[in-house]
């Protein structure tokens, strides 16, 4: 199976802004956010195809807009 590059984009830019938030751990933040761990992991790796209600929840956990969020996602 092929992933597609906006969810490798997606996966990747989550990480950053996570870490960058002082969110070091997965399992932390998935806490904070009210999901499983193994579930923003999939997400991270480009395993998971995030609802726009998980990238909502996401964001405000990161407290940054949605649009923020998927900033890296290119046309």
């Amino acid at each position: 199976m092929t992933i597609p590059a906006h969810r490798i984009a997606f996966g990747e830019h989550l990480r950053e802004l996570r870490r960058a938030r002082g969110w070091t751990s997965q399992e932390a933040f998935a806490h904070h956010v009210g999901l499983d761990r193994t579930y923003i992991s999939g997400i991270e790796r480009s395993r998971r195809n995030p609802t726009l209600d998980i990238i909502v929840k996401l964001a405000r956990g990161l407290e940054v807009s949605p649009s923020e969020l998927l900033a890296t996602i290119e046309s």
